[in-house]
């Protein structure tokens, strides 16, 4: 529980908090007699936490970031769970059990994760989101690649089963294990994550007056350089500069990052940018989903993805996708958006061109494809996980899940 504690204070969810608390709602609806929750408190120590306690947060941390209410119960809520970690018991034990990692939690800590282990004579199983920092090292943080390296090594180490998010992160991950030894690389499965369709009136959002009569696209994702938001920024500026007030709405919806000043510099600073750009660093669901619904398409230019959550919930809502040409994407979206490479500014230029008008054959021929797409829904992919910890509890080994298949619904595609 401790990333989401942690993030406590925040209006709406990353990638990440969003799996994480899905995960969480799932395995209380179809496990509940078997969970248990644990949180590490400074100084490095772990505590096991009131089920009831947990559970009320959740619920008020699903209500907040859903509906953009209750934050000041989240926050009562929170502090009651860190007291109660800090009063908590570590001597517990409870042998036979599965540490469950659903984030990156805590993982560049080695010593500590070995002493939940050693004490509850647990088995350790990780969901691991992506390897971008050790792949992709100038997109991080300058002390990112060292600290996931660490992650890695520690996984490498204590997880009896290692989860990864997609199939490309599964092969990213077999690759870098293999490289440590010990044969860790056999212990990574691939589970999908799942979707759900939600059905929202696009009138009912709160943005319909900053965006007023304009049709507009929308870009989900943290604003940092990995993202590629400057190819949108400097498309936009141009089709302003040519369009003027016909220019279509460019909607950024995510928080500002990291390593990312230029990208800012135009947010901030560039004049005809100003009218045609709408921000919102975030946004509960009950809003996000209604601007999806409103939208000519998703726009996804990023240079590299673990996986594509906002493309499979657009998806997942009917909303078409202009999407990056990256494996972790087409991992996601199969057949039905359209692939761009994130360095071909022209053609992103005359696909937004395309999809612009509301008889947009281009749009239509996408929309057409959509019913052949299809992804497992997430009760499906929390059993995959549950699949995963009763081979372990069993026997001791783990078996590949089976019955879930890839995300765009072909049945060639069942996952390895």
């Amino acid at each position: 529980m401790s990333r989401l504690i942690s993030r406590a204070e925040s209006p709406s969810p990353t990638g990440i908090d969003r799996v994480e608390l899905i995960y969480a709602e799932r395995l209380i609806a179809l496990a509940p007699a078997r969970l248990r929750y644990l949180a590490v408190v400074p100084p490095g120590r772990a505590a096991l936490l009131p089920t009831a306690l947990v559970e009320q947060f959740l619920d008020a941390l699903a209500l907040r970031w859903r509906t953009g209410e209750a934050a000041g119960t989240v926050r009562r809520l929170a502090w009651r769970l860190r007291i109660a970690a800090l009063r908590g018991s570590f001597s517990k034990a409870m042998p036979g059990s599965v540490y469950l990692l659903l984030s990156h939690h805590h993982l560049d800590k080695p010593d500590l994760i070995a002493a939940i282990l050693t004490k509850h004579h647990a088995r350790l199983v990780c969901l691991m989101h992506d390897l971008i920092p050790l792949e992709y090292p100038e997109y991080s943080r300058a002390t990112e690649p060292a600290r996931h390296q660490l992650r890695i090594e520690t996984v490498a180490k204590f997880a009896d089963a290692i989860v990864a998010v997609s199939d490309t992160v599964q092969l990213a991950l077999g690759r870098t294990l293999r490289k440590l030894g010990g044969g860790a690389a056999t212990r990574v499965h691939s589970v999908p994550h799942g979707a759900t369709r939600h059905a929202p009136d696009p009138s009912t959002g709160s943005l319909a007056a900053a965006i007023g009569p304009h049709p507009y696209f929308v870009c989900v994702g943290t604003i940092e350089p990995r993202k590629n938001h400057l190819l949108l920024l400097n498309l936009w500026r141009r089709l302003r500069g040519e369009m003027g007030d016909a220019t279509p709405r460019l909607v950024l919806v995510g928080r500002r990052g990291w390593e990312n000043e230029n990208i800012v510099d135009m947010l901030d600073r560039s004049p005809a940018l100003r009218e045609v750009l709408v921000e919102r660093e975030g946004l509960p669901d009950e809003e996000l989903y209604p601007l999806l619904a409103g939208a000519r398409a998703l726009l996804f230019p990023s240079f590299v993805e673990g996986y594509g959550l906002p493309l499979a919930e657009a998806l997942a809502q009917g909303v078409p996708a202009l999407c990056s040409d990256i494996d972790a994407l087409r991992e996601v979206g199969g057949d039905v958006p359209e692939y761009l490479d994130p360095m071909d500014g022209l053609g992103w230029r005359r696909a937004v061109l395309d999809y612009l008008p509301q008889a947009s054959k281009r749009r239509a021929a996408q929309v057409e494809r959509m019913d052949g797409w299809a992804m497992p829904s997430w009760d499906e992919s929390v059993r995959g996980m549950l699949a995963v910890i009763d081979g372990l509890q069993a026997t001791g080994t783990v078996a590949a899940p089976t019955g879930l298949r890839l995300h765009h619904g072909r049945p060639e595609q069942a996952i390895p």
